[in-house]
């Protein structure tokens, strides 16, 4: 979008407007669903995937298996998941274009009981929510368009950290007096989303990550000796942000003889010393990123 804002950030403000939406406000977070999907970072894949959808045959089709009871009809989807994203963004069209629709087709598909809003959240939640997200996954795996998606020189910084509270505050203290924002997920609020979806939307905002690796767990091949390692969330996120954002963007701050992954051996890391010249290689790294702060706070 032409303000730098993440569009799908957008998209899931919008989403939770309409899971919380009744009767007789629905039709403007539907319609800013539809807008959002034809923003400029996502034309081209939006594109790519209507091009070859046939809303009026899937519809005609997905009409015929039910029988008279209400709610008995199904949507039918064909095998190609490219193509039902495709079917997907043409039928929000059509709810964009008129989102009274949305109750006829929550009514037929999604029947969830004799409140007429009630098909609407059933959709909302069975269609809209999954396939948005099935679509944001299909735009950041293309490649350039992902890198659209990532604020140049944001300022916000995710912390992926464990059990260590005091190495967890003395990172973020250190980045906001850079100017930084720092991003730690217990911090963001839930907004009625699950773990991982949290954890996404967080990440998708950021340009930079710090992942704190303090000796917090222990493990080891069966039969050896144990040995001190990261928690497992950390090594989740710490693969997730090499592939989103690049090694270059992504600092390792490693705390004791923390046991490093054997997929890691070669890249290299900084030690968190109890002398602080680790805030010396960060403010390296963050530079290197283009990050924008100012490195004269660091003498403050």
């Amino acid at each position: 979008m032409s303000d730098g804002t993440d569009v799908f950030t957008e998209i899931n403000h919008a989403l939770l407007d309409l899971q919380a939406a009744g009767q007789q406000n629905f039709q403007r977070p539907l319609k800013r669903i539809a807008q959002l999907l034809h923003s400029p970072d996502l034309e081209v894949a939006n594109q790519e995937l209507a091009s070859k959808a046939d809303l009026d045959a899937f519809l005609a089709e997905s009409r015929g298996t039910g029988g008279s009871m209400v709610g008995s009809q199904t949507l039918a989807w064909p095998d190609d998941p490219n193509l039902q994203l495709g079917l997907f963004l043409k039928l929000m069209d059509v709810f964009g274009n008129d989102p009274d629709q949305a109750i006829q087709y929550g009514h037929d598909f999604f029947y969830s009981g004799s409140k007429i809003i009630a098909g609407v959240h059933g959709m909302t939640r069975d269609l809209i929510i999954p396939f948005t997200r099935e679509f944001k996954r299909y735009v950041l795996s293309r490649g350039k368009p992902a890198e659209r998606l990532v604020i140049p020189g944001s300022n916000k910084v995710f912390i992926v950290h464990g059990h260590d509270d005091a190495a967890l505050q003395g990172l973020a203290r250190f980045l906001e007096k850079l100017g930084l924002e720092a991003i730690v997920l217990m911090e963001q609020p839930n907004k009625g989303r699950t773990i991982i979806e949290k954890f996404e939307d967080s990440a998708g905002e950021v340009g930079f990550a710090v992942v704190l690796m303090t000796p917090d767990d222990v493990g080891g091949t069966v039969g050896h000796d144990q040995t001190v390692r990261a928690r497992q969330n950390v090594l989740f996120e710490l693969g997730y942000f090499s592939g989103k954002l690049g090694r270059g963007r992504v600092c390792l701050l490693r705390k004791g003889d923390v046991e490093i992954p054997s997929d890691l051996f070669g890249v290299i890391y900084t030690e968190m010393d109890d002398a602080g010249g680790w805030r010396h290689k960060l403010v390296a790294e963050l530079k290197a990123a283009k990050l924008e702060f100012d490195a004269n706070r660091l003498w403050d």
